[in-house]
């Protein structure tokens, strides 16, 4: 059993607590980026990212065919942040362009029993240039900041470039996994210390 987000204040370990996260919009920044929650105005380009197969093939849905779709989904993305702002989806921001580059987003895992999952997904004009993994790394921080022993990534087997984003985040691929989404997956994992051991096996090896 995977430990439950408890002690999530982080009181006993000075770090934020769930005031101050809810206080603070920005949850990251870098050079490059700026980790935000999406906002109302950029729905566009939220829809002409969750419009294309390259982006959709990956997170389990259809692509959006209509821009009336994406205001619904911030909705359900803001209202989801206002009822518990340790976990959710926010926009990676660049910078340079004040554009969202895409999603970064740290959340329980689906029919698991407390585990949380960091994943990303990207406009295909953002590819490449690691800000997948520039906007990953503090999210892991905040994270065991606010108190999780360990954070898991499932990736689908054919997604190589979120796989090699698990590996820079310093992820250990453990193997592969039908847990949470039903489908085989790979499962990445990673603890808040280097004595920490992963608290659930995977179904399978890791591919060769």
């Amino acid at each position: 059993m995977a430990h439950a987000p408890t002690s999530l204040l982080a009181a006993a370990h000075g770090g934020p607590t769930i005031v101050d996260v809810a206080a603070n919009d920005i949850i990251a920044e870098t050079d490059r980026i700026v980790v935000r929650p999406w906002r109302w105005d950029e729905a566009d380009r939220f829809f002409d990212m969750h419009r294309r197969m390259e982006v959709a093939r990956w997170i389990g849905g259809r692509p959006m065919t209509d821009p009336s779709e994406a205001a619904p989904l911030i909705q359900r993305i803001l209202d989801r942040l206002a009822a518990d702002p340790r976990f959710g989806a926010w926009a990676i921001v660049e910078r340079a362009t004040g554009v969202p580059a895409g999603t970064v987003l740290l959340k329980p895992l689906p029919d698991g029993d407390g585990e949380i999952e960091i994943g990303w997904h990207l406009h295909p004009d953002s590819w490449g240039r690691g800000l997948a993994t520039e906007a990953g790394r503090p999210l892991l921080a905040r994270g065991f900041e606010l108190g999780l022993e360990e954070i898991w990534a499932v990736t689908d087997p054919k997604n190589q470039q979120s796989a090699r984003v698990c590996e820079k985040l310093g992820m250990r691929l453990l193997g592969t996994t039908h847990r949470w989404y039903h489908e085989l997956s790979l499962m990445f994992w990673i603890g808040a210390r280097d004595d920490h051991a992963p608290t659930l096996a995977p179904d399978g090896p890791a591919p060769d």
